[in-house]
């Protein structure tokens, strides 16, 4: 970064660059919008970071994000609470809601494990799923983890952890995406898109 720059555009550089997908050349030109920007544009900017630590803390049913607590989702009565689906992220909440077929609840584990990164069970929201799932009144889990090795091992996890319970333990179906081409899925895919079939 060049040193001529004023240290608060160097300190806004800086703070973009940490943030996922944004590289050194992508933080100084969100930088240097900001800087031509007019003032109108940049205080509702401002706010909306602020607000956001201060509006938004998690579900301690869920772990999901709201401004409430519990969200709307764990405090629905429409929602079947006898069905809890197991998701990596808050962002996999979103896109599952926007398939509007699922009506049961969430458990938002915030990550998935991985050695290699040092994310083990105590780094996740394991623990609080495992008691809600010892509270009772729960028919199924449903795994939605990631279909990566992390994904794989979290929801291998899970399972060996509730295998002596009652609950109906099941996984999301994995398989070819629509539009997708058969030449092109790795053979993961292709055993699940298999294994997963459905009767015509």
């Amino acid at each position: 970064m060049s040193k001529f720059l004023p240290k608060s555009v160097r300190d806004l550089i800086e703070e973009f660059a940490k943030l996922p997908g944004i590289g050194p050349k992508s933080a100084q030109r969100l930088a240097i919008y900001l800087l031509r920007s007019p003032g109108s544009r940049l205080e509702p900017l401002g706010r909306a970071v602020l607000n956001l630590k201060e509006n938004v803390v998690f579900c301690e049913t869920c772990w999901n994000i709201s401004e409430e607590n519990p969200c709307p989702i764990c405090s629905d009565p429409g929602r079947d609470k006898s069905v809890i689906c197991v998701v990596e992220d808050v962002l996999d909440v979103v896109a599952l809601e926007k398939t509007g077929d699922f009506d049961g609840v969430y458990h938002v584990l915030h990550g998935a494990l991985s050695p290699i990164d040092r994310i083990g069970p105590d780094q996740l929201k394991l623990i609080d799923l495992f008691r809600r799932i010892e509270k009772g009144g729960l028919d199924e889990v449903i795994l939605a983890t990631n279909p990566s090795l992390e994904g794989e091992a979290t929801s291998l996890y899970i399972q060996k952890h509730l295998k002596d319970s009652k609950v109906k333990i099941t996984r999301i179906a994995r398989g070819l995406p629509v539009g997708g081409d058969l030449e092109y899925a790795d053979e993961v895919t292709l055993s699940r898109a298999l294994a997963g079939r459905l009767e015509f």
